[in-house]
């Protein structure tokens, strides 16, 4: 091989990285006509496959002609159009590189070969045609953030640039303005004392749920909150938790894997159906009251009695207060710990109003598992880092978390009116459930189409959502997930004009 080219060491490869061996192309099998045709034919094979996952540097366009013994200009248009397709991207001086892969199944392994490893096996998850194959597994969610798309309309998405850096910042300077040298130590494991307390506070105000600050576990998520719950409720032998039907498979599969049992209960128009709970045999239920998902049912007031005699009887309660500050077409209803102290496990977090990127949530456990999930706490990690705790506290403290709430909640609602005009224009006859607040949409559809059909068509047409089914364990009516937060009301009817283009051809 000659010397390296300084565009080659520019990009960051060489001789090893590109040259002749790139994708085994040989300059003797380019075509006499159609040169850009075929290259860009040979990229998109090699993207399908997975010789080219996302991440993949392409090589410098000089480079690559040289080695194939054509024009630059071969090169450059080949690149042109894998960018039109959105299949590659440049990156200034960190070259071109790969983002989306064509839809298409990648290739089978040869006999020979040895079967994918995990890595493998998550770069295959992210073609349309495979993500939404078979059933969901752990791995399905990550698969479905790193796809590629112009609209994502996948539900728990919040507006992530609405982030109220400004007043973060401020609240960080004035923090670290304070704090004294033995604050950047080891916290309590149970979370800084002044979050402790604007927690308090703020349930106080917002959800009618009266706690002192010591009673507030401060964790990293809902995901990590319910990890800590698993060996305690195990210990007190709960071995069951009874889940809402349909309710969230994310959540569903944290229990599992902790080794809990999760029977389905039915939801219906006034919320879970206690009937069926009991016939459960249950000791424990995990609930979304205050917005369930996915369906944004709120649990009645006839419900809610009926769940005090089901707790009467024995019964410990799950309380993930998902959405339940995200409302606009009717009032706020208290959590189920306002009404439940002793026999509810309370869990809420800032992921959906700020970001999940903080990783800060809190419990309020019943006063028996308080000590247990504080000892959980304490031997997983130590408690939480510290300094974004204060910065919490400060923007609670100060009220500009409830500026950015009052902000948000205007904002989305132009957003799901913009869905749900978008749905009756582009979906005639889908029924839209749970509109009155959250951050999603229900939408099930009068069509006899598979929703994982669908949802494989609108990711192919660069839309992503989540099929109704993933989160089922019974059969029921084919439906969308469909977040609307994340997305101005322009792209959110773009997306939605793109689903009904699918449904039309499936149907």
């Amino acid at each position: 091989m000659g010397p390296v080219s300084r565009e080659a060491r520019a990009g960051g490869g060489g001789a090893a990285a590109y040259g002749s061996d790139f994708l085994q192309l040989d300059a003797a099998d380019v075509p006499a006509a159609g040169k850009a045709d075929w290259l860009a034919g040979r990229l998109r094979q090699a993207m399908a496959d997975g010789r080219l996952p996302v991440g993949s540097r392409m090589p410098p366009t000089r480079v690559l002609a040289a080695e194939l013994r054509v024009s630059r200009g071969v090169i450059t248009e080949a690149y042109r159009r894998l960018t039109e397709d959105g299949h590659v991207e440049g990156h200034g001086r960190g070259g071109t590189v790969v983002v989306a892969v064509p839809l298409g199944p990648p290739a089978a392994p040869a006999a020979s070969e040895p079967s994918p490893g995990p890595a493998a096996h998550a770069r295959q998850r992210t073609v349309p045609g495979v993500l939404f194959t078979g059933e969901p597994d752990d791995g399905v969610f990550d698969a479905l953030r790193s796809a590629r798309a112009r609209v994502d309309l996948t539900p728990g998405q919040p507006d992530l640039a609405a982030f109220p850096r400004a007043a973060w910042l401020r609240a960080e300077r004035a923090v670290l303005t304070e704090m004294s040298a033995e604050q950047l130590g080891y916290g309590d494991p149970r979370g800084a004392a002044p979050l402790r307390r604007a927690v308090a506070d703020w349930l106080a105000r917002s959800r009618g749920i009266r706690v002192e600050a010591d009673e507030v576990l401060v964790v990293a998520g809902i995901a990590q909150a319910l990890t800590l719950v698993h060996p305690v409720l195990r210990a007190d032998g709960i071995d069951t938790v009874a889940v809402e039907e349909p309710g969230s498979f994310g959540t569903r599969r944290h229990l599992q894997h902790g080794g809990l049992v999760t029977p389905p209960v039915p939801v219906d128009d006034d919320g879970v159906r206690v009937d069926a709970l009991r016939a459960t045999g249950a000791r424990a239920v995990l609930l979304t009251p205050a917005h369930q998902f996915p369906t944004g049912v709120v649990t009645s007031g006839e419900r809610r009695r009926e769940l005090l005699r089901w707790v009467a009887d024995g019964g410990l309660i799950v309380e993930d207060d998902y959405d339940a500050e995200h409302r606009y077409d009717r009032p706020p209803v208290p959590a189920l710990r306002a009404l439940l102290a002793d026999r509810v496990c309370y869990m809420g977090s800032v992921s959906k109003l700020l970001a999940p990127a903080l990783r800060i949530g809190w419990v309020v456990p019943p006063p028996a598992y308080r000590d247990a999930l504080t000892d959980a706490k304490r031997f997983t990690d130590l408690g939480n880092a510290v300094l974004p705790q204060l910065v919490l506290a400060r923007l609670m403290e100060s009220g500009d978390l409830e500026r950015h709430l009052r902000m948000l909640r205007g904002r989305h609602r132009r957003r799901r009116d913009a869905m749900i005009r978008a749905i009756a224009e582009h979906v005639p006859g889908a029924v839209v459930h749970g509109a009155a607040a959250g951050l999603h949409l229900t939408v099930t559809y009068r069509q006899d189409v598979p929703d994982t059909d669908l949802a494989a068509a609108a990711l192919a047409r660069g839309v992503k959502c989540q099929p109704l089914s993933w989160h089922r364990q019974l059969p029921g009516p084919a439906g969308l997930v469909l977040g609307y937060a994340a997305c101005p009301p322009g792209v959110v009817a773009e997306g939605v004009a793109a689903l009904g283009e699918a449904l039309r051809e499936l149907a």
